[in-house]
């Protein structure tokens, strides 16, 4: 009884109240957005996004519930389980095929995104192993380094080639960001982050030469409607009427907000039905537009200082596994949030990637919902001793 009233005594408030205001962004942002969808009823999206924001807050609180160490003994399974959903979405007669890939899986009653829950299952995994070499290693040498890396890739490869091969180019992107967040805080040797960061580098550099001498090869890793989102990206006036039109329609919307905005339910953009999925991946055109510089400020700002929280629980955290789990977690988040924003302004090309805690959806909103869940239970359980941690008690 007296930990548990420790336990709720040190719940991170600053925290929950952040989510608060992303919630009201989100349901402001999704009505504003939707209701051109649905005439008869406007509020058609809004109101299912608020029953799943009710789900993902108690599904948030029953994680906290549970000491994180219990899901240090589940991470394998959980990991073994997400690999499984991933492997019928893409061989089994379960697996939808919509937009030009196939990444939902028909449960009959409702779909779901399993790469979506993939996220977290990884993170689980990633932290297990990482602690595990962490509390066990004994050299400090390149080599030890070398055994670190290649057993998070033989973990983080696999899903990330199966959520590539959906096509799903974003949230394969978003698994590599966990991977490299949580090498980042295994005290690697900076020289193998730069051998891996070079590597990524040259990667990136062939791709480019093998586009403009031998295309047949290039188009084994790009798929032809990723490299129509780069030539909308990169050249998207050129292209308005096709793969730019997005792209050029979003810009156009922020760029009218100017300081203030519109007004809310005034965008042109945003009411015209202009921009397709805006209440999903364009959300932040709604933001732009409606809301202007300063709505986009506050809710750039909002997401700092969610960050920041994230930042100061890991770095206080006095276990390991607590560390490396809200680790992974900035790298989930972090990630998402600068992309989506970046490809509404065109400063990186558009992928399929929601906004954390705004765009519509179910699936990745239960997957943000329990990030948080963990974070929060990290936080809880901490306790701060004057000359060791946990583990050296």
């Amino acid at each position: 009884m007296e930990e548990t009233k420790k336990n709720i005594q040190q719940i991170d408030y600053t925290l929950l109240f952040l989510l608060f205001i992303l919630m009201c962004f989100s349901l402001l942002s999704i009505y504003s957005g939707s209701g051109q969808y649905f005439t008869e009823d406007p509020t058609h999206f809004v109101k299912r996004q608020l029953i799943w924001f009710v789900v993902g807050i108690v599904i948030m609180f029953g994680v906290t519930v549970i000491d994180y160490d219990f899901f240090k003994n589940l991470s394998f399974l959980l990991y073994g389980t997400g690999m499984a959903l991933i492997l019928l979405v893409a061989y089994s007669p379960l697996g939808v095929f919509r937009n030009g890939s196939q990444r939902w899986l028909d449960l009959g009653f409702t779909e779901i995104q399993p790469s979506e829950f993939m996220k977290i299952f990884l993170i689980f995994a990633l932290a297990h192993l990482l602690y595990k070499i962490t509390t066990e290693r004994k050299d400090f040498d390149i080599k030890s380094d070398i055994i670190i890396v290649a057993k998070v890739l033989a973990v983080g490869l696999p899903p990330f080639f199966l959520i590539l091969q959906q096509p799903d180019l974003g949230t394969a992107l978003v698994i590599a960001s966990i991977m490299a967040t949580m090498l980042l805080m295994s005290g690697i040797s900076w020289k193998i982050l730069l051998i891996l960061s070079a590597g990524t580098i040259l990667g990136i550099v062939m791709l480019v030469w093998l586009y403009f001498n031998h295309f047949d090869l290039f188009t084994l890793f790009i798929k032809d409607h990723q490299l129509d989102r780069f030539y909308g990206w990169l050249s998207p006036y050129e292209h308005s009427a096709g793969y730019g039109y997005q792209l050029v329609q979003a810009m156009r919307g922020i760029g009218s907000g100017q300081l203030y905005g519109s007004g809310f339910l005034q965008g042109v953009q945003t009411q015209s039905d202009r921009i397709p999925e805006i209440h999903t991946d364009f959300i932040f055109t709604v933001i732009g537009e409606e809301f202007g510089f300063m709505g986009a400020t506050i809710l750039i700002v909002t997401y700092f200082l969610l960050f920041y929280r994230m930042i100061v629980i890991a770095l206080t955290c006095n276990n390991l596994f607590g560390t490396y789990l809200v680790s992974g977690i900035i790298g989930l988040l972090v990630f998402q949030v600068f992309q989506n924003i970046a490809m509404t302004i065109g400063l990186m090309p558009i992928t399929g990637l929601a906004l954390p805690f705004l765009s519509y959806g179910g699936s990745a909103l239960l997957t943000n919902m329990v990030a948080i869940g963990v974070v929060l239970n990290v936080n809880m359980r901490t306790r701060h001793y004057m000359f060791q941690t946990e583990e050296s008690g």
